[in-house]
């Protein structure tokens, strides 16, 4: 007859396994003898190491003991099962790893490749870091309510950052974020917005809106962030020119 630690030792498990397969069930536990001692025979060895065999081929506990008393076809039906379980899991902590990795990547987490390329470039372009920041966060609230657009939305700002025009206003808007609500030169800004705005085609303006109420939201971002928000958007109206996320040209008064 052997101990709790010589049957361990026969079965390749620690004591501790012994106990636990023992409160589960899944293990009958024996009388202990005159001395106060548990003693085990070969069968106990025997129904241990099928107990550890299928523990460590992935088998839940909760099914361990089904699996001990099925014949044949309900053994086969069962290990099916539990494979298949196996299976999906394995698929689920690759999306894991997979979403792990993309951590490491930063703005990859919540952005399509276009968009990290779109932000890439601007860096390249010498784009202060404040700026690029900005157009992420908005970037990532766009492609968490309309991704199907994000490619179009992309291609567009490529193209526009072509225009040398467009590359300077980006470098002067990082400035004008940190300018005062009064500052004069807010509406010169505004100014070289609207001739920047001028060159769109009117028909761009349509296939480039926002819904409007993500519009709305990233227009109160703007408004909340830059001291001199209002002032831009007052004097663009001034000029014929309405919103900042969505830009629309103002129909003429009469």
């Amino acid at each position: 007859m052997l101990t709790i630690s010589q049957l361990a030792s026969y079965a390749g498990v620690t004591v501790r396994a012994v106990r636990h397969y023992h409160a589960k069930g899944l293990l009958p536990e024996p009388e202990r003898d005159a001395s106060g001692y548990r003693r085990y025979d070969a069968a106990a060895v025997v129904e241990l190491v099928r107990i550890r065999t299928l523990a460590d081929a992935g088998v839940p506990l909760a099914r361990v003991q089904e699996l001990l008393v099925a014949d044949d076809e309900e053994f086969a039906a069962a290990v099916e099962d539990i494979d298949r379980r196996l299976r999906s899991e394995i698929r689920q902590r690759q999306r894991h790893r997979e979403r792990i990795a993309q951590l490491v990547a930063g703005e990859s987490l919540a952005l399509p490749p276009e968009a990290v390329a779109y932000l890439t470039r601007l860096r390249s372009l010498d784009v202060p870091e404040e700026m690029v920041e900005a157009e992420r966060d908005a970037w990532i609230l766009v492609a968490a309510q309309i991704p199907e657009r994000m490619a179009f939305y992309m291609e567009t700002k490529e193209r526009q950052l072509d225009d040398p025009n467009v590359r300077d206003l980006y470098r002067d808007l990082a400035e004008i974020t940190q300018w005062s609500a009064d500052d004069p030169r807010l509406d010169q800004a505004a100014e070289r917005l609207a001739a920047q705005f001028e060159q769109v085609p009117d028909d761009a303006w349509d296939e480039e809106m926002l819904p409007q109420d993500l519009a709305d939201l990233l227009d109160g971002v703007f408004l909340s962030s830059v001291p001199g928000a209002r002032r831009i958007l007052t004097r663009l109206e001034q000029l014929g020119w309405t919103g900042w996320t969505n830009i629309q040209r103002l129909e003429p008064a009469g």
